[in-house]
């Protein structure tokens, strides 16, 4: 992983949802509650990202019960650090502004 990656808001919120596993629903749910409802996933947006994200790597399907429509997802150890990659960059973008803002509000 030698690029700096900057992730959107909704894949990194999804990435962090995905520490434990989850299906679709659940998911949303989770975002929308770490968020405090700011980042709200539809169902197409949600599904377009877990598909893309699987096939980088950074998250896994769960093997499924025979049946079942639900999909359950989790990180992968590669997500995982794509994730604490990006919390780095973003604590960087945090100290530099206050250092340059000073805290004024």
């Amino acid at each position: 992983m030698g690029e700096t990656l900057a992730l959107t808001e909704a894949v990194y919120y999804i990435l962090l949802a995905l520490l434990q596993p989850l299906h679709g629903y659940g998911i949303m749910q989770k975002v929308a509650q770490m968020s405090g409802g700011r980042v709200r996933l539809a169902a197409g947006t949600l599904y377009g990202a877990l598909n893309n994200l699987c096939g980088k790597g950074w998250i896994e399907e769960l093997p499924g019960e025979a049946g079942s429509r639900k999909k359950e997802y989790r990180i992968t150890p590669a997500g995982r650090a794509v994730a604490q990659a990006e919390l780095q960059r973003l604590q960087e973008l945090a100290a530099n502004g206050a250092a340059l803002l000073g805290g004024a509000e």
